[in-house]
């Protein structure tokens, strides 16, 4: 076998359930940051106001004085959310298995539902409170979701239900 080969040997191994919950929380984290760095940094936001945005959530408008303190805390939020996207996921495939089979077809699905769950329920829950979802505005975080925040959670899951006997 040649050197390094046994590496990517093991990528291709079914994942433990940890192991999906950790690798699926990174991808859905990193990707979903990436976008929202890309998306805002567009209009002229840079980075660490939007994890401050994030941070928000929890201390409301003091976190944009809260400096770099705020910032990272607004990334581990960030990271907090997406370990709950892919973490419910993972766990609902081992209750349905169905949900592990067809994870190209869920994944866009499940983002979406993600989208509606984050937009509806926890923001307005969080010290940000209600929002309004408008349209076409609302496209571009529906397409984040569908495209880089449900395919990884559903990937995850597909990872770890492939090594269970069926």
């Amino acid at each position: 076998m040649a050197r390094g080969t046994g590496r990517v040997l093991r990528l291709l191994e079914p994942w433990t359930t940890g192991q999906a919950i950790l690798y699926g929380t990174l991808a859905v984290g990193v990707l979903d940051g990436l976008a929202a760095i890309v998306t805002f940094g567009l209009r002229g936001t840079p980075p660490p106001r939007i994890f401050q945005g994030i941070a928000v959530g929890l201390l409301g408008r003091a976190s944009f004085e809260g400096g770099w303190g705020t910032v990272v805390l607004g990334i581990v939020l960030h990271f907090t959310v997406a370990l709950g996207i892919v973490t419910t996921y993972v766990l609902a495939s081992r209750i349905a298995p169905a949900l592990a089979r067809h994870p190209l077809a869920l994944g866009p699905l499940y983002g979406v539902a993600a989208f509606f769950v984050m937009n509806l329920v926890v923001i307005p829950l969080s010290a940000i409170g209600a929002v309004v979802l408008r349209w076409p505005g609302s496209l571009n975080g529906l397409l984040i979701h569908a495209l880089l925040v449900g395919p990884p959670a559903t990937i995850a899951a597909a990872k770890a239900f492939a090594g269970r006997k069926r």
